[in-house]
């Protein structure tokens, strides 16, 4: 049954969402930095601002959470219970957004990589995504 809960307790939850600088964000780039990879951070300049940037690999990488970019087939992807038009149009939109930004990095010659958040809880195989990424 899903989870119905106030709508000032959901503006509560949804304000405490962070954009930058989120756990498994910082789980990626430890990783990245640990195996000696060096990176920039949500280059402005870039379209969709991409969370790691590997300017002399011409790579991007997003890290993204399952919730809010809908991971297909991820038990994390859940929709909320109250509104649920209002979260599908929201859905969607983040979809679009994605799939566009990422054209517009492969336009301008970037290889871009998608992490997922439910990716980031297995180290090891996320250790040897990166190494296989930065260092062929």
């Amino acid at each position: 049954m899903p989870e119905i809960i106030s709508t000032m307790r959901r503006s509560a939850i949804m304000r405490s969402v962070r954009q930058k600088n989120t756990g498994p964000e910082m789980v990626v780039r430890r990783i990245a930095h640990a195996i000696g990879a060096r990176y920039r951070l949500h280059r402005k300049d870039l379209p969709g601002r991409p969370d790691l940037v590997f300017p002399r690999r011409r790579l991007c990488i997003f890290v993204h959470g399952c919730f809010w970019h809908r991971h297909p087939g991820c038990r994390l992807a859940s929709i909320p219970g109250s509104n649920v038009e209002f979260w599908h149009d929201k859905f969607t939109r983040n979809v679009e957004r994605d799939a566009r930004k990422e054209n517009e990095l492969r336009a301008e010659g970037w290889r871009v990589e998608i992490i997922w958040e439910c990716e980031t809880r297995d180290p090891r195989s996320l250790e040897e995504r990166l190494r296989a990424l930065l260092f062929p």
